[in-house]
């Protein structure tokens, strides 16, 4: 069950510049880890290696790739927000600016916190913002 739960897209508007939800734990295993390895073909060793990272990785073992935890975000946002109407589907628009500022372990548990900074209506019709 979601942590947030609001009525409709507008509601939103009411967490601008604050904490929205923060997720349950999910741990991160090196088998998930290395199912993204096969299917991102980024089979590196300090991932997929879990013997050779402990021996010769600067983390101590074998760590996530970024875009691993970075896909989870679909996952995440279930788990933190529930809007009940007005809502047909969601698509992943993009990202401005990501950064991965420290290794996830693996095993490691993750959750995220979710916030938003501002919110404003979409052009009518489409759902996406207006070219420019």
């Amino acid at each position: 069950m979601p942590t947030c739960v609001v009525e409709n897209p507008q509601a939103l508007k009411e967490f601008a510049g604050q904490e929205i939800a923060v997720t349950p734990w999910f741990e991160l295993t090196g088998d998930r880890i290395r199912q993204f390895a096969a299917a991102t073909e980024d089979r590196q060793w300090i991932h997929v290696d879990a013997v050779r990272a402990r021996l010769e990785s600067p983390y101590g073992g074998a760590i996530a790739h970024g875009f691993l935890t970075l896909s989870l975000t679909s996952y995440f946002i279930k788990q933190a927000v529930e809007i009940r109407h007005g809502v047909r589907f969601a698509i992943n628009y993009g990202l401005n600016r990501v950064r991965f500022p420290a290794p996830v372990r693996a095993n490691a548990n993750i959750r995220a916190r979710s916030g938003g900074r501002s919110a404003r209506q979409a052009r009518s019709g489409s759902g996406f913002p207006p070219r420019s």
